[in-house]
């Protein structure tokens, strides 16, 4: 391609874009927030440096996180006329070519990959879990992250609060044994790749001399989901030379549970000083209200980070206003999972496809029931997160012990949730205002010396994730027995197969996406669902350290703004966890989304909440009390989708009339509608505030609204 201008590589770029792509400064950091352009702000720094002959592409090597980035930025890249083709890879992707290159070089047979760790570590602890060698391979993979043998494994793993299902002296065993089997073998697993890479390095200064020579100027993006290990080798790709760029948003830490070390981002001016930092605020991708819910919960004054670890990134809109976020509590899941599926195909309209809108949980496990409401819906849906319920090893496990032994169903289902209650135990307690309330489901059915059993079967087995999906599974269980008491095992599958149906729309780009928010990370949507806004989930429930409270609440943060336009967020009153049913404590976070909410609905900014909210709690008390008494006529729970339903409608019909909405039915109308729910034009007109005149002319599509709820 013909290569372009400078002005055209600096053309519509904000003042810090600009001053991020033209500064001679290096080492670089770019701290960029979510929707800030930053692969744009990336790529053309590459490619002005090498149009004003700064830098040669062939001597520059970037790193990426995935395959499909590395993509993108050689695409991107290609697309600016560079002379010749930039190096762009995973780290894993770069050392092994690294590797390879050494060993021919050297004559030296290529090692074997071990790509398949789960049945590695199978084979080496014996027994029939199948989930218990994935728990022992995360546990690894964090320990070889951040380069901690497995004689310190204990230490490091108690430090960090790891909690495996098993003892970490056992884990530490597993670990020993899987590193002394790859080498009688031969066989390296891909951090040895990493290991490996950074060794030969340190160990050669004139084979690492070369090395630096033919990479000689390093992009890193990402740079926030670094781990030690990937840090190690990095300083040795680069030696002496400080000719760096990094890019990263620290507000989008997400995986330190995983090995990743924020800090290497927040502090490389002190590891590396003569470091200059450039800030990428100006967001380009969310309304103005959903940037001020996002930023309010960033700078809300609970739980704060660590000291040191708050580098906070207000983003500023560009958007013109958009609607104002929702909040909606729900009796139950069932109850949110369907007004879930209502509100997609309410925004399934002219100009809407499937994939404009995402459901976003924070766990695995809730997306089961709205795989269910979904598919009774006939709404298409893909799920992100890591497999549907049905092909969890945990899940075949169960299903498998439900098929043998003596018994029905019923009974080996108690079996099965006494088996995974204690692992949930602090969820439901933390869950709960009070350990039940006398309703059938809130009491569990086990005895002190059952739960104790359950207790450590359920530890040598499983994870507290996923106990979770097993607990679902129950919970499906028992919604089965309840259409069909005398049924069995076999009829249960049938029922699942049905239920959780999903067709592979794995190749159909226009279905809505299920996602946690760590696999929602990168992507956005036009609409977003946020599901579950309650204590123990959101934060969730074994974050219990304050870097690991301050991880929940960018997590959150990271959900918040993957939405352009339309932002939903919804919580229960009630949640089953197995067989037991218990109350739900709203998030903490619920108090400073309403407050936002308040504000943001009076047309009033509120980009840094921290700030604003003197007197914390007893000024955010008070709003709320005053919000409440500035709502209006309020419905019932069970009534609430309902209302919510006929103020959809009410906004489309004030739309297309070009009228206020109080115009069409005040709220006092509709709620008095939604209490009542009429179902004839008698009835309809025996609700207040409706005369004739608006029955004739509103009647059949309210009486509409009302049958189909």
């Amino acid at each position: 391609m013909e290569t372009v201008s400078l002005d055209h590589l600096t053309a519509g770029l904000n003042d810090a874009q600009l001053e991020a792509v033209m500064t001679d400064s290096s080492p670089l950091v770019i701290l960029a927030g979510a929707g800030s352009g930053k692969t744009r702000v990336l790529t053309r720094r590459i490619a002005r440096r090498v149009l004003t002959g700064d830098i040669e592409p062939n001597h520059v090597l970037a790193i990426t996180f995935t395959r499909k980035a590395a993509a993108e930025l050689r695409t991107r890249l290609g697309g600016l006329g560079l002379p010749a083709p930039v190096q762009a890879g995973t780290f894993h992707a770069v050392a092994y070519a690294q590797l390879r290159q050494r060993w021919a070089e050297r004559s030296i047979t290529p090692p074997t990959i071990l790509d398949r760790k789960v049945g590695f570590v199978a084979r080496l602890i014996g027994g029939k879990s199948s989930t218990l060698p994935l728990d022992l391979v995360s546990e690894i993979e964090w320990a070889k992250a951040r380069m901690i043998s497995a004689a310190d494994y204990p230490a490091a793993a108690e430090r960090a609060r790891r909690t495996p299902p098993v003892d970490l002296d056992r884990v530490a065993a597993v670990y020993a044994r899987y590193e002394e089997e790859k080498l009688k073998r031969r066989m390296v697993d891909f951090d040895d790749l990493l290991r490996l890479a950074t060794r030969d390095l340190h160990r050669d200064p004139g084979y690492a001399a070369a090395r630096q020579w033919r990479y000689r100027h390093l992009f890193v993006d990402e740079f926030q989901d670094v781990n030690p290990m990937q840090f190690e080798l990095l300083t040795a790709w680069l030696g002496e030379r400080n000719d760096l760029c990094v890019v990263g948003d620290p507000n989008q830490a997400i995986y330190a549970w995983n090995g990743a070390d924020a800090s290497y981002l927040r502090d490389l001016g002190r590891i590396m000083p003569g470091s200059e930092t450039v800030r990428l605020t100006v967001n380009y991708r969310s309304t103005p209200q959903i940037l001020g819910l996002a930023n309010t919960i960033l700078t809300a004054p609970i739980d704060p980070d660590p000291a040191g670890h708050r580098t906070h990134l207000t983003l500023e809109p560009t958007k013109q206003d958009g609607v104002l976020p929702t909040l909606t509590t729900y009796p139950d899941e069932v109850a949110e999972a369907r007004a879930i599926a209502r509100r997609i195909r309410d925004g399934h309209g002219p100009g809407r496809v499937w994939s404009h809108q995402a459901v976003l949980v924070r766990t695995n496990a809730q997306l089961t029931v709205i795989e269910e409401a979904l598919t009774t819906a006939g709404i298409p849906f893909r799920s992100r997160s890591g497999g549907r319920l049905l092909d969890q090893p945990e899940i075949r496990d169960a299903l498998s012990a439900l098929r043998r032994g003596p018994g029905g169903l019923a009974e080996k289902l108690t079996e099965l949730d006494q088996s995974v209650a204690s692992v949930l135990r602090a969820e439901t307690d933390r869950a709960s205002d009070t350990p039940g309330d006398g309703r059938p489901g809130d009491e569990t059915s086990e005895e002190p010396e059952a739960a104790a059993h359950g207790a450590s079967a359920a530890r040598s087995d499983l994870s507290p994730d996923r106990a979770a999906n097993v607990a679902e599974l129950v919970r499906l269980g028992q919604e089965y027995l309840g259409l069909d008491p005398g049924g069995g095992s076999p009829g249960f599958e049938a029922w699942l197969a049905s239920t959780l149906r999903a067709d592979d729309n794995r190749a159909d780009p226009n279905v809505v996406e299920l996602a946690t928010f760590h696999s929602a990370k990168g992507l956005e949507w036009p609409i977003v669902h946020i599901a579950g806004l309650e204590s123990g989930l959101i934060p969730i429930h074994h974050a219990d350290t304050a870097e690991a409270k301050a991880e929940e609440r960018r997590l959150f943060y990271v959900g918040l703004t993957r939405a352009e336009s339309v932002l939903h967020l919804s919580c229960c009153e009630r949640r089953t966890f197995g067989a037991k049913t218990v109350r739900r404590r709203p998030s903490p976070y619920t108090e400073f989304v309403e407050l936002a909410l308040d504000i943001l609905g009076r047309g009033e900014s509120v980009m840094d909440i921290g700030s604003a909210a003197s007197g914390r709690r007893t000024a955010l008390k008070s709003t709320r009390g005053e919000r409440r008494s500035r709502r209006g006529p309020q419905v019932d729970a069970r009534d609430q989708e309902l209302m919510d339903s006929l103020r959809l409608w009410r906004t489309n019909r004030a739309r297309a009339a070009d009228v206020p909405a109080f115009v069409i039915f005040n709220d006092a109308t509709l709620a008095a509608i939604a209490s009542n729910r009429p179902g004839s034009s008698t009835a309809l007109l025996e609700v207040a505030g409706i005369g004739t005149v608006k029955a004739q002319r509103f009647g059949d599509e309210i009486l509409k609204i009302v049958s189909e709820a």
